[in-house]
């Protein structure tokens, strides 16, 4: 089969079958990127998943224009991208017409409250995941907590996120720096 129709046929399934938004897609995406496609490997999706979250944009959409474009390039990319978002675009359609209806009925009310802790449960795995791939330092632990602090605080303070994640780039480009400079002496 052709790579670019794989690739939205792959992305497809994934934004039809994944609910809860791109946080909920990347176990799902890594599972068929990584595992059963070997498209690329498990670093690469970090990457790209740090891309994703850093540029403007769903990260699920970001992640599979990226993952698309490293795979079949710019044709790649735009199968992917309208993979993930056509499912997607069908089922808020149909959403909209479902709770128009019927959004008062208690058990319409209570498959959503499942539906939410469910998405939850997937947000969490792809945060062990990613953790489990991460590196690990003393540096790594304390910058995720002031990062984590920083991210809850921003919100309340009012200034973006994105200068949490600038910061921690910055931070990060930094620290390596240094550390190259301990292991040339």
């Amino acid at each position: 089969m052709n790579k670019v129709l794989k690739l939205f046929l792959t992305f497809f399934r994934i934004g039809a079958f994944t609910f809860g938004g791109g946080y909920a897609m990347i176990p799902l995406i890594q599972k068929e990127v990584v595992d059963n496609e070997g498209w690329l490997e498990e670093k690469d999706i970090l990457d790209i998943i740090a891309i994703a979250e850093s540029t403007p944009g769903p990260i699920a959409i970001n992640s599979a224009t990226f993952v698309g474009y490293k795979v079949a390039g710019v044709l790649g990319s735009a199968a992917a991208t309208l993979g993930v978002v056509l499912p997607s675009y069908v089922v808020i359609l149909a959403l909209s017409f479902v709770l128009d209806r019927f959004g008062d009925i208690e058990v319409v009310k209570y498959a959503f409250n499942g539906i939410r802790a469910g998405v939850l449960a997937l947000i969490l795995k792809a945060l062990y995941s990613m953790y489990k791939s991460c590196p690990k330092s003393p540096f790594s632990y304390i910058l995720m907590a002031l990062s984590f602090i920083a991210a809850a605080l921003a919100g309340v303070v009012g200034y973006s996120t994105i200068l949490v994640i600038i910061g921690c780039a910055l931070t990060g480009i930094v620290y390596s720096a240094i550390a190259k400079r301990r292991v040339a002496k």
